[in-house]
This record gives C-alpha cells, sequence and structure tokens, in this order.
C-alpha cells in the first residue's frame, strides 16, 4: 500500500519518529533496503522491538501468504539503512538485517506477539513462519573487518595457486638439473609455511573472529559451527600433508602422493572460502 506507507513515513519524519492513528503508542521504524530486482531504494514503516543492542522487526504482511518484498530485499542484500526517533529527533544510521531462526525466532515472535496481540493474529492466519529480523548497527569507524578476511582470502588463494603450479612443474621434470625427484628444500619449506599460514588463520578465526559474532549475531551459531568442522578436518588434511613432507625423498615413496594431496585441499580451501565470505563478511564489516 504504497500511498499509505507514504502518509506514515511523512507523519513519522515529521513527528521525530512518533505516528498517531493505530500507531498511537507502537515504536516504529523506517527501513529502507535496496531493491533486489531494480536496484532502487525502497522505505517501509515497521513496528520495532528492542532487544539488547539490535532492534527486531518482523515480515507479518498483515498475515498474508507471501512474504513482504522488504524482506525479499535484504536477503538479497542485508545492508539496510535504519531511522527511529524519540519524538524529538530522529537519529539515521546504517546497518546490517539478520534472519533470526528456530529457537530464538519462536521466542522472539512469542515475545511481540504478547506485546502487541495482532501478530498473533497474523500468525494464525498463514501457515507460513512469519520471519524475524535482527537489525545491527554499523559503525562507519570501525576497520571493515569482513573486507579483510577477503583480502586474507585472496592471498592465500594466490599463494596456494602459485605452489601448486610449482609442484606440478617440478614433479613433471620442470626442475633444475640435478635436484632429486622428491621435491627439493625449498619448495618442501614453501608447503610447509603455506600449511602454517592456513593454521594461523583458522586458529585466529576459531579463538577471536568466531567468538565476537556468535556474541553480537546469535542467529550464525549454527553456520559458525558447521565452519568450525571444517576448520578441523582441514587440520586433518594439513597434518597428512606435513607426514608426506616429513616422508619425501624416502626410497620407494612417490611424489606424486603429495601434488594429489595439495589439490585436495586446494579444493576444500577454496570451497571453504567461498562459504565464510558467503555468510560472514558483511556481518564481520559491522564489528
Amino acid at each position: 500500500m504504497p500511498g499509505w506507507n507514504d502518509q506514515i513515513i511523512e507523519e513519522f519524519r515529521g513527528n521525530g519518529g512518533k505516528v498517531g492513528g493505530m500507531f498511537e503508542g507502537t515504536p516504529l521504524v523506517l527501513l529502507t533496503t535496496t531493491g533486489a530486482r531494480t536496484g532502487r531504494r525502497h522505505t517501509t514503516p515497521l513496528t520495532c522491538l528492542r532487544d539488547g543492542e539490535r532492534l527486531l522487526v518482523f515480515a507479518s504482511n498483515a498475515g498474508a501468504d507471501h512474504h513482504p518484498a522488504w524482506y525479499g530485499n535484504l536477503l538479497a542484500d542485508p545492508r539496510v539503512t535504519v531511522e527511529i526517533g524519540d519524538g524529538a529527533s530522529i537519529e539515521t544510521f546504517d546497518g546490517l538485517a539478520r534472519p533470526v531462526e528456530d529457537a530464538e525466532r519462536d521466542r522472539l515472535y512469542a515475545k511481540v506477539a504478547e506485546l502487541i496481540p495482532a501478530y498473533a493474529e497474523y500468525q494464525d492466519k498463514t501457515d507460513r513462519v512469519i520471519p524475524v529480523v535482527a537489525l545491527y548497527r554499523s559503525d562507519p569507524r570501525t576497520r571493515a573487518l569482513g573486507d579483510e578476511l577477503v583480502r586474507i582470502h585472496r592471498e592465500l588463494r594466490r599463494r596456494l595457486d602459485e605452489l601448486l603450479d610449482d609442484v606440478d612443474a617440478h614433479l613433471a621434470g620442470n626442475r633444475p638439473s640435478g635436484t632429486p625427484p622428491a621435491l627439493d628444500g625449498q619448495l618442501r619449506e614453501r608447503c610447509l609455511l603455506f600449511c602454517e599460514a592456513v593454521h594461523g588463520h583458522h586458529t585466529n578465526e576459531t579463538e577471536r573472529g568466531f567468538p565476537l559474532l556468535e556474541k553480537r549475531f546469535p542467529e550464525l551459531a549454527p553456520v559458525l559451527q558447521e565452519l568450525r568442522r571444517e576448520h578441523d578436518t582441514l587440520a586433518r588434511v594439513r597434518d597428512e600433508i606435513e607426514r608426506v613432507l616429513a616422508r619425501l625423498g624416502a626410497p620407494g615413496h612417490d611424489a606424486g602422493r603429495l601434488r594429489d594431496q595439495l589439490h585436495a585441499l586446494a579444493d576444500r580451501l577454496r570451497e571453504h572460502f567461498a562459504k565464510e565470505e558467503r555468510h560472514l563478511v558483511d556481518s564481520l564489516n559491522t564489528l
């Protein structure tokens, strides 16, 4: 209902964030999302609840059987702009929108339904699970940790690609005259250093980055647990590569096994890096 929304938006901005009529006394925000198909910015007035440092909004669509357009927009691009007022002035800030899932979603929706009974009616009208969305404030002064993660991954990918090329060339016979068939000392050292770099990166994520994300974004807990399990799997692959490196040059040892294991590690790492970037970059950039 664009015309109705426009009236509420105008009243909200003209009265320091307060709206009368059916919304008298109801806490509201204006949420601006980017159109998933058009790329245009769209502003929607929404009921909100505070939950610690975050704001919660609810994709009820008045109980309709489909999600509202703004919810589809933020799934495509979670970067949003939020306006909230106290009756005297309006604060506008950039933020990140994250859907809340499972038991936490049920708890928070029950909370809003108790405070505003209309939300219980909305859920009764539809078979879809009405999403709860958490809005987090972004601080433009903070370091862009998500961008830093992408930079680190880019550098590790570059080092890995160069290492694989050199190992393949070495084992194919394109190595300096007189070098034994097994990897020479310099290339062996590069393999070890790369494994140590990946180990250090994952240790930093597990011990520092992931706990910060879990505290700020509880809804990320399932994907962070999955990423931790992948860290453990990758650690076992790295350990096996290091054992193979220690035996290289021994009589009868097949150096091609190292090449195969490095390529397998490369495939796993690329998938892992892509998953981390897909799920974590926007969240990290708000820390």
